[in-house]
């Protein structure tokens, strides 16, 4: 009957994912950062040829990438939203400071440690005298926001082909303390 009162249905959450990106866009936008919300259709000359990645390159391999076209590819990182910013900023009204956080997609075979898509996210800075020192600021500040201020973070030297310097994150356990 049409008439009788309907059932109530319980409001939804929003996804797990989708509460951290949220958590860390307005961390970020608090310390002065622009959200880049890129496209994830991209131009293989923004996601690997802009950002020093040889023709020849490992990754641009067709069983590493969906390409649409010959030119057209779904993005692999959200670092091709970095030669955007750096082409539309206009340095004299300030530096650049831009996270770009979003979706990316890459011919893995899905597994526990592995998807074709997952999301990631991705800051970039440029301005004089910017150091080692505030990349670890922030990336201790975020892993804190995250984990809460209980938990020590160690960040380690480490090699990334595409960072220069690179490091890792380590945070203590949450059973052990270790």
């Amino acid at each position: 009957d049409v008439t009788l009162p309907g059932r109530e249905v319980p409001q939804g959450q929003p996804h797990v994912i989708t509460q951290i990106i949220t958590e860390l866009e307005d961390l970020f936008m608090g310390m002065g950062y622009q959200i880049v919300d890129g496209d994830e259709v991209e131009e293989d000359y923004y996601n690997f040829e802009r950002l020093n990645l040889p023709k020849d390159h490992p990754a641009r391999d067709m069983q590493d990438t969906f390409y649409i076209t010959k030119d057209v590819l779904l993005r692999t990182q959200t670092s091709a939203d970095q030669p955007w910013s750096l082409e539309n900023h206009d340095f004299s009204k300030g530096p650049l400071k831009v996270l770009s956080p979003g979706r990316v997609y890459r011919r893995d075979t899905d597994d526990a440690t592995h998807s074709h898509q997952f999301h990631q996210i991705e800051g970039l800075v440029v301005d004089k005298h910017i150091t080692m020192a505030d990349l670890k600021g922030t990336l201790i500040l975020v892993a804190k926001t995250l984990f809460g201020d209980q938990f020590d973070v160690r960040l380690r030297p480490s090699f990334f082909p595409f960072t220069e310097p690179s490091v890792e994150a380590d945070v203590t356990c949450f059973n052990c303390n270790g």
